[in-house]
């Protein structure tokens, strides 16, 4: 699986839509205010920020996600470092990434030095004090074979009624596994059976104002 490419069709020419599993990359409406709402706000961030801060996230999809907290962690001005390990079976292609990564101006120096490390090799890539590391496959197998832990989780896969595997109580169980004390996730969406996963991994788990059109999403965070 792990060489296994996105198959995108694309709406308006600018929003990639994966045919595997009907699903938008990214809102419809504003991609980088939901970025901002779900997975910065939602873990705290950038007010926690320092210590050489780690995040880790299910679902890598065009990078926005990394490229936000990127650009958020250069706005602290922390001295420390930022770790971003993310994991992604199906990863795409440079070219369909800086596409996709065009709608945001905002983010274009930093699309483009992105897309330009992975056309280059496999990683882990360094971006100044931001390191990324992409763990390509299943995550259900990568994962738990991950020695490191999170700080802050971003999770991002598609919909849980068209991706159940990347939501399943395993998996939470490892995302819990390899969160620090106090550790928090955040993701966009709701759904019971998520909520109560990550319960049962040992979060606690509140429902808080989603974005857009979407009226809640899922805080979490781990005990001390």
């Amino acid at each position: 699986m792990a060489d296994q490419t996105a198959d995108l069709d694309w709406r308006d020419g600018r929003i990639p839509i994966s045919r595997r599993f009907d699903d938008p990359y990214f809102s419809l409406d504003d991609g980088l205010a939901e970025t901002a709402h779900v997975f910065l706000d939602g873990n705290d961030l950038p007010a926690r920020f320092g210590g050489g801060f780690r995040i880790a996230e299910l679902g890598f999809g065009t990078g926005l996600n990394f490229l936000m907290a990127w650009r958020a962690f250069d706005s602290a001005g922390q001295p420390d470092t930022l770790t971003f390990t993310t994991f992604e079976a199906y990863p795409m292609t440079p070219a369909d990434m800086a596409t996709a990564l065009a709608a945001f101006p905002v983010l274009a120096e930093r699309a483009e030095a992105l897309v330009a490390a992975i056309r280059a090799d496999d990683g882990p890539y360094g971006f100044g004090k931001v390191r990324l590391d992409i763990r390509r496959g299943d995550a259900r197998l990568t994962l738990p074979d991950w020695e490191g832990v999170a700080d802050a989780w971003f999770l991002d896969g598609f919909s849980p009624a068209k991706n159940p595997e990347l939501w399943g109580p395993d998996l939470m169980a490892e995302v819990a596994r390899h969160t620090a004390p106090a550790g928090t996730a955040a993701t966009y969406t709701a759904a019971g059976h998520v909520r109560r996963s990550l319960e049962a991994a040992g979060f606690a788990v509140t429902r808080t104002p989603g974005y857009g059109r979407k009226r809640h999403m899922t805080r979490a965070r781990m005990p001390t």
